[in-house]
Parts: structure tokens; C-alpha cells; sequence
């Protein structure tokens, strides 16, 4: 059989073929991509790109504001950044891991998006949580809005996984890894546990993303769905970096020419990166 080749090293060209796959929704994809997520040796580091992207790992949109990073050592303590920096595409940071065990690197967020009416002209806003009271205006009308509580994160381990970094933070939507990050291979199952607010969360769908999309020409997205107790499982397709992404609640599917359900009063979201090594 003929294989049909795809030009995929364009934005336009990933943008549309993003467009007609399913999970494809979200325009945009924030994420935490660290060098390597298992380090070895007397003095590891890793560095860590922070930034947004139209498919997964891809410095094409916007960086990421450090503001909200918070790294969490082996011993539960907080761990300082280095040699911070901040570009027009992605913002950058090293970690030093000068303690074995796993370090949890995570940006958490909450912001907030309005909708209003304003002397009948319809308007949007959005920004943090803080600015909500001051920037919209007395006068408006029909007010809708929604906060968002974000998690960004990645896991990275040197030399033996697990820690106090591992615990749940038991403050929005959380994906935890069931088994050690670092030995994930092609062909294996990993499991997860979904939490919201440290509460198991069930019949909730989780998206698995693996990068390099411009050179593959297609997703390949996994997608599964927690059980009762807020798990799931996965069979890594095969190796490569992977974002991991759920929202709660979920977004409706609407029909073309329906009118959309009115936005939730908050949600919470989630946005991971995972590494799977070749056999």
C-alpha cells in the first residue's frame, strides 16, 4: 500500500490536522518539559522549558510566567530555581537535584474569565483572580464568570524514585503517577490516580498526548476514563515525551448552530509531562 505523505512542518498544516481529531479542542497546550526526568551522577541537573504551544513541546505561542512555580524536593522542602529566564517563546530554569528521590516541579494557578454586557455591547475579560472586582464595570450587565484553578507539572527523579514530593497536594485537579515515572517503557502499562481536591475523582477523561506531532503528521492521542476509585491505566504506544491533560468539569459538546450552555462557575484543570523510554 502506498503510504500518503503529509507536509506537516507548518503550523497551519498541524493546526488543521489537530482540528479533526477528537480531545483537539484546546487550541493551545501549556506544559512543564523537563531535559530528562531520571538523572544519575554526583551532581545532577535538569533544565526545564516552560512555555505554551499549539501541539505539545512546541515553543510556537507564548512562555509561561514563573510566577506561580513551586519545586518540591525528595524531603518535602521547597527547592529554589536557578539561572532563571524568560524569552519571547518559552521561559527556561535549571534544578539542581542535590538529594535523591523525586522532585515534583509544578506552576498552580487560579485566574478567572468574565463575559459581560456593557451600554448592550457584549465584552470579555480575563485575569486573575484579584483584578475581577476592579476591572469590570459597575455598569455591566448579564455577568458571567468562571474561575480556573490550573496545574502544570512535571516529575523528575534522580537515582531512586519516590518521596515526600509525591504526596498529594490536595488542592485542585492532580494526576499522580501509581508506579515510578522513571521506568516507563513502550509497550507497558503505567496507572494513575485522578484527584480533585485530594478526593478521588471518577468517570473522569484524561488525554495522553505524545510529542513531536510536526514530524509525525498525526496525535496519536490515548485517551482514557477513571474508574470508581479515580484510576486509569495506559499502554504506552511508544517512547517519547508525553503530556498528560484533564479538565473537570467536562466541556459540553455542543451541535453546530446550538447555542453553548452557560460557562461553570469553575473549573479545574491539568496539564503533565511524562517521559517513556524504548524497550
Amino acid at each position: 500500500m502506498q503510504k500518503h505523505r503529509l507536509t506537516v512542518n507548518t503550523p497551519v498544516l498541524a493546526t488543521l490536522l489537530l482540528a479533526l481529531l477528537p480531545l483537539a479542542a484546546e487550541a493551545h497546550r501549556s506544559f512543564l518539559l523537563p531535559s530528562t526526568t531520571a538523572v544519575e551522577g554526583k551532581d545532577p541537573w535538569v533544565t526545564v522549558d516552560a512555555a505554551v504551544g499549539e501541539n505539545a513541546f512546541e515553543f510556537d505561542a507564548n512562555p509561561l510566567k514563573l510566577d506561580g512555580l513551586s519545586i518540591t524536593g525528595p524531603d518535602g522542602k521547597p527547592v529554589a530555581p536557578a539561572q532563571s529566564f524568560t524569552g519571547k517563546r518559552r521561559s527556561v530554569f535549571d534544578v539542581q537535584l542535590a538529594k535523591p528521590g523525586s522532585y515534583r516541579i509544578a506552576l498552580v494557578g487560579e485566574n478567572a474569565m468574565a463575559s459581560y454586557k456593557l451600554n448592550g455591547e457584549a465584552k470579555r475579560w480575563r485575569g486573575s483572580v484579584e483584578a475581577l472586582d476592579k476591572e469590570i464595570p459597575a455598569g455591566a450587565s448579564e455577568l458571567q464568570v468562571t474561575r480556573t484553578h490550573s496545574r502544570i507539572e512535571t516529575i523528575v527523579t534522580a537515582g531512586q524514585f519516590g518521596g515526600d514530593a509525591l504526596k498529594p497536594a490536595g488542592v485542585g485537579l492532580e494526576v499522580l503517577p501509581l508506579s515510578a515515572t522513571d521506568e516507563y517503557h513502550a509497550g507497558e502499562a503505567a496507572r494513575f490516580r485522578v484527584l480533585l481536591d485530594g478526593k478521588p475523582l471518577p468517570e473522569l477523561k484524561v488525554a495522553l498526548v505524545p510529542g513531536n506531532v510536526r514530524y509525525r503528521g498525526v496525535l496519536r492521542e490515548v485517551t482514557a476514563t477513571t474508574d470508581v476509585r479515580g484510576e486509569f491505566s495506559v499502554t504506552w504506544p511508544f517512547a517519547e515525551m508525553y503530556w498528560i491533560s484533564a479538565s473537570y468539569p467536562a466541556r459540553p459538546v455542543v451541535a453546530e448552530g446550538q447555542p453553548r450552555p452557560a460557562p461553570p462557575a469553575k473549573r479545574w484543570t491539568y496539564a503533565g509531562t511524562v517521559e517513556v523510554q524504548p524497550q
